[in-house]
């Protein structure tokens, strides 16, 4: 199985990047770029965050800028409606970039769901309403259905929409994790052809710096057991990307097993495995998170 890494690295929160994107230096964003591509990004997220003010005129250029350097496609990530419809337009080729995203909120859709229908771009449909994030998967499905049908009523087909069930902190305990993991494996029958997405790094958000890959890791593998297409991830993580491009099959078995009950002798395990044994079981709440998980 082949995980899309939609790497997730030039983001206005970042140190190396929200400089260069307030004084319009173009070259760190460059750099970047070129750094992510050659780490295995599939594409690139271009994150500017709400820009409220200057939105409108700073996601053409991180477009254009980047554009320049590279034809890895693009993710355009923003809050603000009219930066994201801005950068869509100025794009060379928008049908093979994402605009990230289109929530049930009605203005966001009402602005947004006819220029992902015109410029053929393919488009995140967020789970997130009026009132906020589904409370199970059962909610996750009916958001589903109305974005769906929406975007399909605009012209927009099944295969352009990534629905993303929303990642959770595992801080805030497994529920939401398993209940995103309970919607994943519903949602070919409830919209056949939909592909999904996920920010990946959400779940181990409030974790210590050097503990957040196993996390990541093994969320992104409990995913592929439902055939996630996308993931928004980083790409500096390079065990992470060989995960997700299918290059190490005996780990997902594993993952996959424990989620099927069939769990193996912790002590046959390697040092790798066992990683990758105590995180799924954390994240699925058969372990109680602490930052320790990793050492009991």
């Amino acid at each position: 199985m082949y995980v899309q890494c939609i790497a997730e690295s030039i983001n206005i929160m970042g140190t190396r990047i929200g400089k260069a994107m307030k004084e319009r230096d173009p070259e760190p964003i460059k750099v970047m770029a070129n750094e992510e591509v050659a780490d295995g990004a599939d594409f690139l997220d271009l994150n500017i965050g709400p820009a409220r003010k200057e939105g409108p005129e700073l996601m053409p250029w991180m477009v254009n800028i980047t554009e320049e350097i590279t034809d890895c496609p693009l993710s355009l990530d923003t809050t603000n409606a009219d930066a994201l419809i801005a950068g869509m337009k100025a794009a060379g080729n928008p049908r093979n970039h994402i605009m990230n995203s289109i929530s049930l909120q009605p203005e966001r859709m009402e602005k947004l769901i006819p220029v992902a229908a015109d410029t053929g771009c393919s488009v995140v449909g967020l789970l997130w309403g009026v009132d906020g994030m589904p409370r199970d998967s059962n909610e996750r499905a009916a958001m589903t259905v109305d974005l769906v049908v929406a975007m399909n009523e605009a012209g927009i087909p099944n295969e352009k929409i990534l629905i993303d069930p929303i990642a959770t902190p595992i801080t805030l305990g497994s529920e939401q994790v398993m209940s995103g993991l309970e919607f994943m494996g519903m949602l070919s029958e409830i919209a056949p052809g939909v592909k999904s997405t996920i920010g990946l790094s959400n779940v181990s958000n409030g974790v210590s710096t050097e503990k957040r890959p196993y996390l990541n890791r093994a969320f992104l593998a409990m995913l592929m057991k439902y055939e996630i297409w996308s993931a928004i991830v980083d790409t500096y993580d390079h065990e992470l990307i060989k995960l997700a491009h299918g290059q190490m099959p005996e780990l997902l078995r594993l993952v996959h097993d424990i989620m099927d009950e069939n769990e193996p002798d912790p002590g046959t395990l390697s040092p790798k495995e066992t990683e990758y044994y105590k995180t799924t079981r954390v994240l699925m709440g058969k372990t109680i998170f602490s930052e320790s998980w990793l050492e009991l």
